[in-house]
């Protein structure tokens, strides 16, 4: 990778930790004072479904905008909404005005992370390359999860929650810093545009259709462990901290295999990855409902944060280099509205499914669908020539 492409990605990751953190600062902060104030859980519920939510609605718009306009223009946008919805809060800390908020900054992050995404593939030479900058960029979702909910912890037990949505108002404003100098790809050919049709004639291609469902299939694994590994530990008596540790452990292990990946990426093909991961997944969530000791479960939870963590990065180069330059944001948007959308939806499944033939089950009924879909992933070998074959 050479020089100037790593002072690259080090700006956009830069950007994006700013805008991603001061979405999961409110994602954090905003909830805890809506309980404080004696809000009732299922509303606490309708708030953090508010931040994904929003890039559901906006990710295909944002997707093509992105395709249309470039990086800077998105980020532009992604920051002033970030910052109005940040301060919205700031000055008027109650409830209907924190739900805005948490739609903005879910809209913001969306849109700004498509158009980085995008432009981040473009600047990549090969599938090498490809898998390189997605590794380092997947680094960046890792650490702002930390900063921008621990950045709001500490404010709000020194100063109170004004002065931490106030530092959280701030950080979008950093993500135009490290964006307003770059140099934008050549503009899309307005004609290749207007022959593409809809967004969602991408799915007409069987390659890419394998593609979004193994994708989602990783992805509602991810929310499937994060939102039943504390009723598990309930069950087993765990205390929150064990637990938090044991969620903890699968946080570290993504993020140490996504810091590994760039070095990998050389001698790994992006099917023979994905296959593993869902393998490895199927496999873990089989031995999850047996684990009766916290170390157990500690020792499942890294395992999977290796496997699940190792995804995003073959996902995203599979998908550059399975569309064309042209549509690379609407695609980009289609990841974005099924991840999101499965994380709305998912968790009330699987409480529903957990409560009616237990947490267990659960965990065996998805691992065997994730398990039973690997030969997809198996399938996803990209050509050079397959950007040319989703042309409409």
């Amino acid at each position: 990778m050479n020089p100037n492409l790593r002072a690259a990605l080090a700006r956009f990751i830069a950007a994006q930790i700013c805008l991603h953190a001061c979405m999961t600062g409110f994602r954090m902060a905003a909830p805890l004072m809506a309980l404080r104030e004696g809000h009732s859980p299922a509303a606490v519920g309708v708030l953090l479904a508010l931040f994904a939510l929003a890039t559901v609605f906006i990710a295909l718009p944002a997707g093509r905008y992105a395709d249309r306009r470039g990086l800077r223009k998105p980020v532009a946008i992604s920051v002033g909404v970030a910052s109005v919805g940040a301060a919205l809060a700031v000055a008027f800390p109650v409830f209907a005005v924190l739900c805005v908020t948490a739609f903005a900054c879910g809209a913001a992050t969306g849109l700004a992370m498509i158009a980085l995404q995008r432009h981040v593939g473009r600047l990549a030479q090969g599938p090498t390359e490809l898998k390189q900058v997605f590794s380092w960029m997947a680094i960046g979702p890792s650490i702002s999860n930390f900063l921008g909910p621990f950045a709001a912890g500490v404010m709000i037990d020194s100063f109170g929650f004004r002065a931490a949505f106030l530092l959280l108002a701030l950080l979008p404003s950093l993500a135009w810093f490290w964006v307003r100098h770059t140099v934008e790809h050549a503009p899309v050919d307005p004609g290749l545009r207007q022959s593409s049709g809809s967004s969602w004639n991408l799915l007409r291609d069987k390659g890419f259709r394998r593609l979004m469902t193994v994708n989602w299939l990783l992805s509602s694994c991810w929310d499937v462990h994060t939102f039943l590994v504390p009723v598990l530990g309930h069950e087993r008596g765990l205390s929150a901290t064990v637990i938090g540790s044991i969620l903890g452990g699968f946080a570290l292990a993504a993020t140490a295999i996504r810091l590994a990946m760039p070095w990998l990426a050389a001698h790994l093909r992006e099917s023979a990855v994905i296959t593993a991961a869902m393998l490895a997944t199927a496999a873990l969530f089989g031995l999850y409902p047996f684990a009766q000791a916290a170390w157990a479960m500690a020792v499942l939870s890294v395992l999977l944060g290796v496997a699940l963590g190792s995804v995003q990065p073959m996902i995203m180069s599979t998908l550059h280099q399975m569309t064309p330059h042209h549509r690379h944001g609407e695609a980009l948007g289609l990841r974005a509205m099924a991840i999101n959308g499965s994380s709305v939806v998912m968790p009330l499944l699987f409480g529903s499914a957990g409560a009616l033939i237990g947490v267990g089950a659960v965990f065996w009924l998805v691992g065997s669908a994730v398990g039973l879909a690997s030969p997809l992933a198996w399938s996803l070998r990209t050509p050079p020539s397959a950007p040319e074959r989703i042309q409409s």
